[in-house]
């Protein structure tokens, strides 16, 4: 989990609305909005808005219900963006192309369903 007296992630800073962007979906525990380098036609980061997990493991393992609500609202904007048909990524540790390390997915697809996804939308590892 995160140390005490970190500074706060660029994720909590659009949480706390300090950072603009485009949100795309709200709940009271769960916070989307649009990717500001996108890799694919929709790329949507889905967070929680409680930085205490760095990754989805610590998640799983600390708050079910909570990866389940982050799912669910991905699943959502999926619905809408995608017709339904999506990445949903998780990148756990540096090496795996984490960045920011406050759990968070990546909702990734395109809204025409004749158009892939190419392997450069998973980045380099």
């Amino acid at each position: 989990m995160s140390s005490s007296g970190s500074q706060p992630s660029i994720f909590s800073r659009i949480i706390a609305r300090e950072i603009p962007a485009t949100i795309v979906a709200e709940t009271e525990h769960i916070i989307a909005f649009l990717d500001i380098a996108p890799k694919a036609p929709v790329h949507v980061v889905v967070t929680t808005k409680d930085p205490q997990y760095q990754n989805v493991v610590e998640l799983a393992a600390g708050n079910s219900a909570l990866l389940a609500e982050l799912v669910a609202v991905a699943e959502q904007i999926a619905a809408e963006r995608t017709n339904g048909q999506f990445r949903l990524v998780f990148n756990t540790g540096a090496a795996a192309g984490q960045t920011v390390f406050h759990v968070h997915a990546h909702v990734m697809g395109s809204p025409e369903l004749t158009d892939h996804l190419g392997e450069d939308s998973l980045g380099t590892l």
